[in-house]
């Protein structure tokens, strides 16, 4: 089995909305915010940002104003268990895993109980079930992934992974695996410990091309499970 670590979500760069998904650290708790959209759109298929709304008024926040007139980049959609990417992360994705290999899927949250460092959390988890190019992708399946949901060029290479019903899907609960460690967020220490390791320097977690993958899948499966994820096929 194979394993990679994939961040996801808004965060506080340009290109990430400048702002966080929010978690309540206490119950663990959270609002999945996907990052803007900044690509053609087939007509009916945008993701407004204002859906988001209802779950954010729950923990008594709002939109910022960057994004309240904005549509999301919806991806992974795990109301579709679907993930695409492009490029060099693309790439990555299809040499390293197969179907029954694992994504994990993380983001950096903005804790609602006034902690200044962000939480940085596991949030969903794909087992492989198919790859697909997204210029593939049957017109009555587009609206199921961000990248198929594109107006793309023919020679795009746009991938778009589909994964297993029943084994896959968003957290009901994040899990916070990070802390603030040699001047950046990284995996906690004990954590790489109990993994057997990744294949970045001291457990890094800032956004990269490069996509960390698990020394020891199955052993990072066995902690997971002992961690009783429970999942759900919804985006929040």
């Amino acid at each position: 089995m194979n394993a990679l670590l994939v961040r996801v979500g808004a965060d506080q760069s340009l290109g990430g909305g400048k702002w966080n998904g929010l978690v309540d650290s206490r119950s663990g708790q959270f609002v999945y915010v996907p990052i803007p959209e900044t690509q053609r759109l087939y007509p009916g298929f945008e993701k407004p940002y204002t859906t988001l709304v209802p779950s954010l008024s729950t923990f008594g926040r709002q939109l910022p104003p960057q994004l309240d007139q904005k549509f999301m980049h919806l991806d992974p959609d795990f109301d579709h268990l679907t993930y695409g990417d492009r490029g060099q992360r693309a790439k990555q994705l299809v040499q390293h895993l197969n179907p029954g290999d694992l994504i994990v899927f993380y983001a950096g949250l903005s804790d609602v109980n006034g902690e200044k460092r962000l939480i940085y959390a596991i949030i969903g988890v794909f087992v492989v079930e198919s790859f697909t190019l997204a210029t593939a992708v049957a017109v009555d399946c587009r609206h199921c992934n961000a990248h198929s949901r594109r107006i793309l060029q023919p020679e795009t290479d746009d991938i778009i992974i589909r994964a297993r019903i029943g084994l896959s899907g968003r957290l009901l609960r994040c899990i916070p695996i990070g802390e603030w460690r040699n001047r950046a967020y990284r995996v906690r220490d004990a954590l790489l410990q109990e993994w057997g390791g990744l294949s970045v320097k001291d457990g890094y977690l800032q956004r990269s091309v490069r996509l960390p993958r698990f020394n020891d899948a199955e052993r990072f499966m066995k902690w997971f499970k002992a961690n009783n994820p429970g999942l759900v096929q919804t985006n929040n």
